[in-house]
């Protein structure tokens, strides 16, 4: 049972909204939101909300009621229950008055479970095979009129608001039915904006401690919380001294990191790993001292407790969206943290992420947060934005401009972790199929082998060269993908090569727009001056818009020649090892689109032949089936191939359409995604999972990590970070007619169907001359080298015009 079940699910994008009381005591009348709209917090957590409906004859509250019976609309005292009867003929059935629901909350959702959860679950989906009705009294007439609340989607809402009320201490509630057929787009969209977001930040100090702490990924037999301060943080190390002597049940073990951080040494503390520290800043408390608060972040969610690189950019454009400006910037902030202090925006913030960074994204998430920090405080601003456009410059020239991780002969970037031994977070098993043949030559179990393979008393060259490359797909964020199989350092990918392109364009473009086209900072080593001698080398550098719009003139060049495949009409990665293009058909050759790197017959040509090998029911897939090849037991799914969809991908991808004025294309694959999500949150009790099988529209994958963001009891706290943003974000591309069609959950093929034309290319680059298609002045043209790129258009994260300084 799905939507169907429901008669009252309201296809319309704006429910009805409901004349009775929202429960909040700060709204008035005139000023009131439809009831299902309003935050649980809100909605639950007044003290006036119940009592502020009779379900008696009289208003007056008899003595003999005690404070506990007070909580309790069906309790009454012993004059008020004999008028209890004659009351059944109450007017609630007019059919202009929204229905409300008196509940015993305890009693409700035991019913519901014991009823309709016939999985044990705790969830009600479409998997499980009760009745799928309950009936529920309502308020107006003391629960003794019902009506019966039926399908999968109402009853699921129900178990929600049911632990919802609990979470506040409600014993009894009166719910309004509003909130049980509201919208999905809606109510999705409503959790995300104020529950989820608060249940994925963290921060890293005094009261976020114990939170950030628990890592599900830690196999070592110390699990004792641990945090690393850098080098040089004397006075963060003083505070988390104290805080481990203030508060002894923590059992705060409390560690410095050495100044220069090798491989070695990180390896080194795999059995004692612990929690990074973050960006803080100083406060008074309430005492009146002062001392220091830490920089809250969003998490992804589930396993995954820490603060992961590309995880952070997508979960920052949700953020913005849903008007988070102040959490999206401290993520920039923890980000120059993390370079100022790591050398690099870490994989993750745990110690075994010290040597592993993940696909660059900083300058255009500073961009996004600095045009919308307030004029009022355009010098701090401006200040604020030196600082990170300084990170940005130093991580692009010592990580990606530099060896391992640069390739001087293809002039392109590659990913190259240079930890030492087996990735320790994964799980216990997951190299097994790796090292049996390794242990079986030499007669040892596993277990002995791995052992003296990670302790270097097991020399195995074959071994080295395999998780070099594995560390390196994890670099990649792209873990696991038969596209990278056992070959990523070696590989420039498309998609990191167009996001470094978007670096060299951005900081050029600030530069020059922001900063008079004249920016200091101190001297970073990079291939470029590796051939200074020490005492050549100068304290500090400024940067002109010149060099940097050179630099991306010259990627855009190697780009074209290398990864560019004119009879396929897409980007390929390039080996820089065997020197060949790669032949791995990937959704991430529409990378070249968001960071404006592809010109524009490219861009038409991967609109026509490129674009129909990815767009599926579900959105976009991230890898042909051809590419990926047969799956069997010795060769099973890889995560980041057919047929997963993952939310960076989508939102990439809608993003670089929009921009080369694709806008059909970016709505319609926006609505594949968008109601692949809707879907699964309407028949699966509202699970927001980490990715979905797109081809064959399910969350519940066979892969190598599963799903995150599935394992929940009653609601979900969380959903997950990068699918939460992709919704928010995506409902900006939704017309008036595609969101009411979502909130119908109507399948994408019978949307389309007298929409969809065949993919005609925009007007030609010369058609743009004579003012067809996307006027000219809306390339930017920064220097003489003519590197064409496209603005920020996107939907609901546009750069004020305002704000783009002459």
């Amino acid at each position: 049972m799905g939507m169907a079940d429901s008669p009252r699910f309201a296809a319309s994008s704006t429910p009805p909204s409901s004349s009775s009381t929202t429960g909040s005591t700060h709204t008035t009348p005139a000023e009131a939101r439809p009831v299902e709209s309003v935050p649980a917090k809100e909605y639950y957590s007044s003290s006036n909300y119940v009592s502020r409906h009779r379900t008696v004859g009289s208003s007056r509250k008899p003595a003999s009621m005690d404070s506990a019976s007070s909580d309790n609309p069906m309790a009454h005292s012993e004059t008020a229950t004999k008028y209890r009867r004659p009351r059944r003929g109450s007017h609630d059935d007019k059919a202009t008055k929204p229905r409300r629901f008196l509940i015993d909350v305890e009693e409700t959702q035991k019913l519901i479970l014991e009823q309709e959860d016939t999985d044990g679950d705790f969830q009600i989906t479409v998997n499980d095979m009760g009745p799928k009705v309950i009936t529920l009294g309502t308020a107006d007439s003391a629960g003794f009129n019902k009506y019966d609340i039926r399908g999968t989607y109402m009853l699921s809402n129900l178990l929600q608001e049911l632990s919802l009320a609990q979470d506040y201490g409600r014993k009894y509630v009166v719910l309004d039915e509003a909130r049980l057929n509201e919208n999905p787009v809606d109510r999705l969209s409503r959790m995300i904006r104020h529950h989820f977001w608060d249940g994925l930040t963290r921060r890293i100090d005094a009261e976020g401690l114990e939170m950030i702490s628990n890592d599900p990924k830690n196999r070592s037999k110390n699990t004792a919380p641990r945090i690393y301060i850098p080098y040089g943080e004397d006075e963060v190390y003083e505070y988390y001294k104290n805080v481990s002597a203030q508060k002894p049940h923590l059992k705060l073990d409390v560690e410095q990191l050495p100044e220069v951080i090798t491989p070695k040494y990180v390896q080194s503390i795999n059995e004692k790993p612990g929690i990074l520290a973050l960006a803080m800043t100083k406060f008074v408390d309430e005492s009146g001292h002062e001392t220091l608060k830490g920089v809250p972040f969003v998490v992804p969610g589930g396993r995954f407790n820490e603060m992961y690189g590309w995880d952070s950019y997508f979960e920052s454009l949700g953020l913005l969206v849903d008007g988070r400006l102040e959490l999206a910037k401290g993520m920039v902030d923890n980000f120059v943290y993390e370079i100022q202090h790591y050398g690099k925006i870490l994989n993750a913030n745990r110690s075994y992420y010290l040597t592993r960074t993940q696909p660059p994204f900083l300058t255009d998430m500073m961009l996004k947060v600095y045009d919308r920090l307030p004029f009022s405080l355009e010098i701090e601003n401006k200040q604020w934005l030196a600082v990170a456009l300084t990170a940005a410059i130093k991580e692009y020239q010592t990580v990606w401009m530099s060896q391992p991780r640069y390739d001087p002969e293809s002039g392109l970037s590659r990913f190259y972790s240079e930890g030492v031994g087996m990735p320790p977070e994964t799980e216990a098993t997951h190299f097994d199929h790796v090292i049996k043949p390794f242990a079986d030559a030499k007669g040892l179990s596993i277990e002995e082998y791995s052992r003296l393979y990670n302790e270097g008393l097991m020399e195995e060259p074959e071994l080295d060269t395999y998780f070099k490359h594995d560390r390196a797909v994890r670099e990649s964020g792209h873990d696991t993908t038969y596209r990278l199989d056992n070959c990523c350092a070696d590989i420039a990918t498309v998609d990191l090569n167009s996001l470094l392109y978007k670096y060299e364009m951005d900081i050029a473009e600030t530069i020059q727009t922001i900063f008079g086209d004249s920016f200091e900072t101190p001297f970073f080593s990079c291939y470029e001056t590796s051939s200074l001698t020490e005492e050549n080398r100068p304290l500090t550098t400024v940067h002109q818009s010149a060099e940097w719009f050179e630099r991306a003139r010259l990627r855009q060049a190697r780009i074209n020649e290398l990864c560019w495949n004119e009879e396929r009409g897409m980007f390929f990665d390039y080996d820089t090892r065997l020197k060949v293009q790669g032949t791995y058909e990937s959704v991430t050759t529409f990378y070249t689109m968001w960071s404006g790197c592809a010109d524009r017959e490219k861009a038409e040509k991967m609109m026509v032949k490129a674009l129909p090998l990815f767009e599926v029911t579900g959105g976009l897939v991230s890898g042909t089936e051809a590419s990926r090849g047969i799956i069997t037991l010795a060769r099973p799914n890889r995560q980041w191939d057919f047929p997963f969809g993952w939310a960076p991908h989508q939102i990439i991808s809608w993003i670089g359409f929009e921009k080369y004025g694709f806008k059909e294309e970016a709505k319609r694959t926006c609505y594949r995604w968008l109601y692949t999500i809707t879907k699964s949150f309407v028949d699966f009790n509202g699970v927001v999972p980490e990715k979905f099988d797109v081809v064959n529209m399910t969350h519940k994958v066979q892969v190598e990590y599963g799903n995150v963001g599935v394992d929940f009891k009653f609601i979900p706290r969380e959903g997950f970070g990068w699918m939460n943003a992709s919704y928010q974000v995506g409902l900006g591309y939704m017309d008036r007619g595609l969101r009411r069609a979502l909130g119908a959950v109507m399948e994408p093929n019978k949307v389309f169907k007298s929409r969809i034309t065949p993919t005609e290319a925009p007007a030609s680059s010369a058609s743009l001359e004579s003012g067809s298609g996307l006027a000219p002045e809306l390339y930017l043209r920064r220097h003489s080298s003519i590197v064409i790129q496209p603005p920020d258009v996107t939907t609901r994260l546009i750069r004020p015009n305002s704000l783009r300084r002459a």
